[in-house]
């Protein structure tokens, strides 16, 4: 049998694809999403700013939410998108593959140095939850510049189905440095351990309020009263105790739970329908909550892009599907 031997072409198109493979992660691939504009009566100086994380991992999911909060706003041109990526991720990247699939967006990308929290990082009872990303939320005030009073942070595993400026419109006006849905008929005392409960000093904590569990993965902070109150540090002080005494499980979680719970400002429980990944141990389907919908999230073990990429989705990711931007292997663009 004849052999022939391959282009010249072919090979160094292997050569350069090895290359670039040996020394970063080649990014997925998104359509370009269509421009949003602004309707005739939106104020010219309501500017909405979103924060949210950006890394290779959950891309896919980033660009879904960002999609989602541009197609059901009112007023998309005054949305400003804040993405805080670590420092040792291909930033450059992140910031080539947004613009490509919004090529309007009005966003900025900060570096997050993985490596000033990674020393007061516990483990905990998922992988995921120990990224040092995972905690860049405590540093929002220290991140974003301070003209930045008031920011809505999500994460990037959800979407919208409403006007963000509503949830950036919550009432902040009084003490309450922050705003999140409440869950108080959930069982708070799993959030910290046996060590915790039986140590008076600790769980005396919550003793002069009602605390109830909030899911970090959608807040309304004010940044100055943040950075008044140095709130960056009152949950450090809790992450460094944790390195001494285990006395929660959770991640990022438990340390916000210990300095708010209680003192947040209540939101509609429309604006987080969480736990649609399911439990961190098996990820199964879940239903959602009753009542009406803005938001949904699907925090928990179970990614809606991963389970519909292994044939196994949940029904509800069904409405995740619709926001998903990635190219399939084989674009008929890429011809």
């Amino acid at each position: 049998m004849l052999h022939r031997k391959p282009p010249l072409l072919f090979l160094l198109i292997i050569i350069i694809i090895s290359t670039a493979t040996a020394t970063t992660t080649i990014p997925q691939q998104f359509k370009e999403a269509p421009k949003f504009y602004n309707a005739a009566d939106c104020p010219t100086t309501a500017t909405v700013h979103v924060a949210m994380t950006l890394d290779a991992t959950y891309l896919r999911g980033s660009i879904a939410a960002v999609l989602s909060v541009l197609q059901h706003s009112s007023c998309p041109q005054n949305i400003f998108f804040h993405f805080i990526t670590s420092t040792d991720t291909g930033a450059s990247l992140l910031r080539a593959t947004i613009t490509t699939s919004f090529p309007y967006l009005n966003f900025q990308i900060y570096p997050f140095n993985s490596s000033s929290v990674a020393g007061l990082i516990s483990t905990s009872i998922r992988a995921a939850l120990d990224t040092p990303l995972n905690y860049a939320r405590t540093y929002l005030a220290e991140i974003l510049p301070p003209h930045v009073g008031k920011i809505v942070y999500l994460d990037s595993d959800l979407i919208l189905v409403d006007d963000i400026a509503k949830l950036a419109g919550i009432d902040l006006s009084n003490d309450a440095v922050l705003a999140a849905p409440e869950y108080c008929n959930a069982n708070f005392t799993f959030y910290f351990t046996p060590t915790f409960w039986s140590n008076p000093s600790l769980s005396s904590t919550f003793s002069d309020r009602k605390a109830c569990y909030f899911n970090t993965g959608v807040m309304v902070i004010d940044l100055n009263k943040w950075r008044a109150g140095d709130y960056t540090r009152k949950i450090e002080e809790w992450m460094e105790l944790q390195k001494r005494s285990r006395i929660y499980e959770l991640g990022s979680l438990p340390p916000f739970l210990l300095v708010f719970a209680g003192k947040i400002k209540p939101v509609d429980h429309r604006w987080n329908q969480h736990g649609l990944g399911g439990d961190n141990f098996r990820g199964l389907c879940r239903e959602l909550h009753p009542g009406a919908v803005s938001l949904l999230h699907w925090s928990g073990k179970g990614k809606p892009w991963v389970r519909i990429d292994v044939g196994r989705p949940c029904p509800l990711d069904a409405l995740w599907a619709p926001y998903d931007l990635l190219k399939p292997s084989f674009s008929i663009d890429d011809v």
